[in-house]
Parts: structure tokens; sequence; C-alpha cells
């Protein structure tokens, strides 16, 4: 069973940036598909960004164009730069794997962006 800790949230003003890491406890290199979600109060989850193996990255409209997502799957994590950000991106961001048809989620880590 692998899990998955998120880090990298905190308080930032709008326009600034933050970098979210997502740690595996177990070797991502099989892991076809990784992304981030984000869930914002009294909201539901919603998907911010997806990468899988090869690399092809795909991004929800509200964020392209502003965050990066990838891995390193030497390190077994996946990242999240984010760039440009703006209050509405404030939210609880989660990191998913997909193995095996099964979802796996980490316990979240706050962004909170200022105006």
């Amino acid at each position: 069973q692998v899990q998955l800790v998120e880090s990298g949230g905190g308080l930032v003003q709008a326009g600034g940036s933050l970098r979210l890491s997502c740690a595996a406890s177990a070797s991502i290199f099989s892991i076809n598909a990784m992304g981030w979600y984000r869930q914002a109060p009294g909201k539901q989850r919603e998907w911010v960004a997806t990468i899988v193996s090869g690399g092809t990255t795909n991004y929800a409209d509200s964020v392209k164009g502003r965050f990066t997502i990838s891995r390193d799957n030497a390190k077994n994590t996946v990242y999240l730069q984010m760039n440009s950000l703006k209050p509405e991106d404030t939210a609880a961001y989660y990191c998913n794997a997909n193995i095996r048809g099964s979802p796996y989620w980490g316990r979240g880590t706050q962004v909170t962006v200022s105006s």
C-alpha cells in the first residue's frame, strides 16, 4: 500500500508562488497517473493537474499557464509549481495516485492566497 504525503503549502500573497511536493512511500516508477486535486471550503474537490509516466501533462483550465506538474521517479515525488497565485486558488491541495485502478490520496496541504 502506497502512502502519499503532501507538503509545501502555506500563506502567500496574490501573485506569489508556491511549490507543493507529494512524497510517496514506495516507487512511483510504475504508477501511470499521478495528480493534484483541490478542495475549497464549501466546495467539491476538483481536479487540478495530472502527469502520466510518459511525461504527458494535463491541466484544468483555471490553472493552465500558471501551474506546472512534474514528477521525479528517482525521489518518488510529484511536484506542483504554482505561480501567479490568485485568491481563488485558496484550498486544501491533495495528491492522488491511480494504482491498478484504485485511487490513493494524501491528507492534503493548505494553500491560502491573500488579496
